[in-house]
């Protein structure tokens, strides 16, 4: 498959060494390892939505959508960034700002993995195949708000948020308040982490003229507003845990959670910037895991919806 999308994307190369070695560096680029950060929650969100009934067909077609979802923002992100990404020190070693692919190269990925989603909508229902088109609205129109608005941290976050109430609809057919609630507290924790993570452009965007909320509030004050989200984020893991009628095991999962952006915010401090890294991957990666499992593991043991 790798190399079918290698083919279509280079129609004008025969050199299939050199393909895969631009595909690699899309790939490299996107960081598929950034996927655990909204795929267990559509994971959590479909585990309930199927109540006992799974079916691997539409599980498997949610992944699709998943997978090509977060392809296409990531890499129209580094399309319509290159030449912000040119001239940052901390991303210009990026494959179109490295020459390694060339920008018409990644528009093409993106509008592949486009064309997937949505055909993909189609095999799910009539509700998922009609959103679709708003969803990748959402999901490539993120790299476009951080141009005019410091709020851009809850766009990214809503384009995560988008996954849980999208398993739900692949699976239900219908909205549902209990994954609306979920995303809700998956943009308030995306939107708390980027801002932390923002902190270490905070120079680079006052000279550029991009927006954020670090540039905005300086970093203690945007920390401050991270902190905000972060708490937010585990009342509504609180309020959707009542909601779906979780138990013990799962309430004493969100306490580590809980503990866990604690130690993020203590970890990251205006004078410890240089952690972000830890902050911003290990951790927040721990957080997703750790609610994925605190769903599955209720479920099983506690009789949750």
């Amino acid at each position: 498959m790798a190399l079918m999308l290698a083919i279509m994307i280079e129609a004008v190369s025969f050199d299939n060494s050199l393909m895969l070695r631009k595909l690699n560096a899309i790939f490299s680029d996107i960081k598929l390892k950034h996927t655990i950060f909204a795929l267990p929650f559509a994971l959590s969100s479909a585990h309930i939505a199927f109540d006992g009934r799974y079916d691997f067909k539409t599980l498997a077609l949610i992944l699709i959508c998943m997978f090509t979802a977060r392809f296409a923002a990531m890499a129209f992100n580094r399309w319509l960034d290159r030449d912000i990404d040119t001239v940052n020190p901390r991303t210009k070693s990026r494959s179109i700002p490295s020459g390694t692919v060339a920008p018409k190269t990644m528009l093409g990925f993106v509008i592949f993995c486009c064309v997937v989603f949505v055909i993909t909508t189609w095999f799910l229902n009539i509700l998922a195949f009609a959103l679709s088109p708003v969803a990748l609205a959402v999901v490539l129109g993120y790299s476009y708000f951080k141009r005019f608005t410091s709020w851009s941290h809850l766009v990214l976050g809503l384009s995560l948020a988008i996954a849980p109430v999208g398993a739900w609809i692949a699976i239900r057919g219908e909205f549902n308040l209990l994954p609306m609630i979920l995303a809700a507290a998956v943009v308030f924790w995306v939107a708390g982490f980027d801002i932390i993570y923002a902190c270490q452009d905070i120079e680079f965007d006052l000279r550029i003229g991009l927006h954020s909320i670090p540039k905005r509030f300086g970093i203690t004050g945007a920390l401050a507003i991270s902190l905000v989200f972060h708490i937010l984020t585990i009342g509504l893991f609180l309020l959707f845990g009542y909601l779906a009628g979780c138990g013990i095991i799962y309430m004493g999962f969100i306490a580590v959670i809980a503990m866990i952006l604690l130690v993020e915010h203590m970890v990251v401090t205006p004078k410890s910037l240089e952690l972000i890294g830890v902050a911003f991957f290990t951790l927040n990666g721990f957080v997703s895991m750790l609610f994925y499992l605190a769903v599955l593991l209720d479920s099983y043991f506690h009789g949750g919806s």
